[in-house]
């Protein structure tokens, strides 16, 4: 019992469901999965296919949903300079994320993160650290759902955007830009 109580105390955080306009997602917020689990979490694995995915931004069109997978700190062994984007967590509420370098602000992918308020769409953020840890890949932390707040740049587009919920002090201790 001691024990039990000891690690009660211990307690962070309490997980709670990911939902979004009613819709809930069987992933909870601030866990930690691996990069399959969430595609099947979200539909775009299954059973009888398994879709090829390698890219840091996911659009699922009959979701409305934009899936943002970053890592934080990137090496240049592991990254091309294209690809070494600015991503970080202002403070508890706001995160800065850098689209794909070839995003402009007038794509049709670009109008739609600018745009994401009024059409109704969903952007989930999942975080990682790091690309690997020794020799496996490092999961990723869901942080949640977030609202479009500003934008500034083009190609890429540096974009704030609003977290629903509030980032917890373990994750802003990942994802601040010191």
């Amino acid at each position: 019992m001691d024990l039990l109580d000891y690690q009660y105390l211990k307690i962070d955080f309490v997980d709670k469901p990911l939902d979004r306009f009613g819709t809930v997602y069987p992933l909870d917020l601030y866990c930690s999965y691996t990069f399959d689990q969430i595609l099947v979490a979200l539909g775009k694995h299954t059973e009888q296919k398994r879709s090829s995915f390698r890219e840091g931004a996911l659009y699922l069109a009959e979701k409305n949903l934009d899936v943002f997978f970053v890592t934080l700190n990137k090496s240049e062994k592991d990254y091309s300079t294209s690809t070494m984007y600015q991503d970080y967590s202002i403070n508890e509420e706001l995160f800065h994320w850098q689209s794909q370098s070839r995003t402009t602000e007038e794509s049709i992918t670009g109008q739609r993160y600018i745009n994401q308020l009024t059409s109704g769409g969903s952007v989930l953020f999942f975080v990682r650290e790091y690309k690997k840890e020794a020799t496996f890949a490092s999961p990723f932390t869901c942080i949640g759902f977030a609202d479009f707040q500003s934008h500034y740049g083009s190609a890429p587009i540096s974009i704030v955007w609003k977290m629903k919920e509030s980032l917890p002090g373990f994750v802003m201790k990942k994802t601040v830009k010191v």
